[in-house]
């Protein structure tokens, strides 16, 4: 028959090993999810094959409802929409870190970014009109004039802060940064997992597009009958 003390022994090494190897998993899991959240918050780089340039981020503040523009030099391709696309992810990334001025959910945000070049109605005008037309929504669209439309990720529409401030100054960032590097884009539609949706998170009109000429006016959020404030 075992002593009581060895069996008290035991079962006492037995119950240490199981709290170890518990904690042991824990930690495990707490590491992996640290990294995956690092990752995911991580600034996207953009292609090493490609030339530096420089560019313009638009960085938005919530203390005080700004947007600025910083200069930033990183490797881009000539390709617009990738380009494009390369300029927001970096915005949106920096946006999820720790120190952001707005914080944003970590996480792929942008699923595409696509140009197409605005149509010209009024052909039989003169002068400088002779080159533009309006759009429904009032925007002058001169010859050259760009439409960019911006493709949300179904889980960062979904995760995004839900008030008219946290979204109006996402939109108004996402417009700044465009403009400020593609001086032809008149106008910027938003988009969710390549459908329109009502709002971003509850407030600022997906349902048409934006002149980029003064992004600190264009945003108009939903009152709850669903019409613009």
């Amino acid at each position: 028959m075992i002593p009581k003390y060895q069996r008290i022994v035991y079962w006492t090494l037995l119950g240490g090993i199981l709290l170890m190897a518990l904690l042991l998993i824990h930690g495990c899991i707490r590491s992996r999810d640290r990294v995956i959240a690092q990752r995911d918050a991580s600034p996207i780089a953009a292609p090493v094959d490609a030339p530096e340039e420089s560019a313009q981020i638009a960085t938005a503040n919530d203390s005080d409802s700004t947007v600025t523009l910083d200069a930033i030099t990183l490797p881009l391709p000539q390709e617009p929409s990738v380009r494009a696309r390369i300029l927001l992810d970096r915005l949106l990334a920096d946006a999820a870190l720790p120190a952001s001025t707005h914080p944003l959910p970590p996480g792929p945000a942008i699923a595409g970014v696509f140009f197409l070049r605005l149509p010209i109605n009024n052909p039989a005008d003169t002068g400088q009109q002779a080159h533009a037309s309006t759009s429904p929504y009032g925007t002058t669209h001169y010859a050259g004039s760009v439409l960019a439309v911006v493709d949300f990720t179904q889980a960062f529409a979904d995760a995004h802060p839900s008030s008219i401030q946290s979204e109006d100054l996402t939109l108004r960032a996402i417009m700044t940064t465009l403009h400020a590097n593609f001086p032809e884009v008149a106008e910027v539609r938003f988009l969710v997992a390549g459908v329109s949706r009502d709002t971003l998170a509850g407030h600022a009109d997906l349902t048409r597009p934006y002149p980029t000429t003064d992004p600190a006016t264009a945003i108009h959020p939903l009152a709850a009958d669903g019409n613009p404030e």
